[in-house]
């Protein structure tokens, strides 16, 4: 593992990030379709408890809903959560190229917040919007796939260097 990842590691990687992309991407389509006509139904959206556009629309669409809480509504670093998904698996996949045992260490940080993250907004979409959204629940396991390639890779490349020094 020295010099490049697992063969099966880099499938894994590109596979998840990219379906991550066009997840996260397809998601800020919706949120900006609904916004600029309130009527827009989208894809995904299957029923009145199956709802993408409503979960992306809420307060928890962007920034957690958190954000606002602390800034506000219209602050720049109340996002979406999607732009947040596009940053984070750009980054999963440009670090996911390094050997590195300080990027692995970062992917591995970066894939426990985005669990945290998902657990958070599970709990959310669940409890407070009653509400099941595909998009949502298939971005939740792929950042639960990406931590555990990301462990994976780090115990790699720690067994590489006990084995090598």
């Amino acid at each position: 593992m020295a010099g490049r990842a697992p063969c099966w590691e880099r499938a894994a990687r590109w596979s998840l990030c990219t379906l991550g992309m066009l997840l996260s991407v397809y998601a800020l389509h919706v949120e900006l379709s609904r916004e600029r006509d309130p009527g827009y139904r989208a894809m995904c959206d299957l029923g009145a408890s199956v709802s993408c556009s409503k979960v992306f629309t809420s307060r928890w669409g962007r920034g957690f809903g958190l954000v606002q809480l602390v800034l506000s509504k219209e602050n720049i670093l109340n996002q979406p959560n999607s732009v947040l998904g596009i940053i984070f698996y750009t980054l999963q996949l440009a670090l996911g190229q390094s050997a590195s045992s300080r990027a692995a260490l970062f992917l591995v940080f970066s894939s426990w917040v985005s669990v945290a993250g998902s657990l958070y907004l599970a709990g959310v979409l669940l409890f407070i919007l009653e509400d099941l959204c595909l998009v949502c629940v298939t971005t939740y396991l792929i950042n639960f796939a990406l931590l555990y390639t990301n462990l994976r890779r780090k115990r790699g490349l720690t067994l590489a260097k006990e084995k090598a020094g």
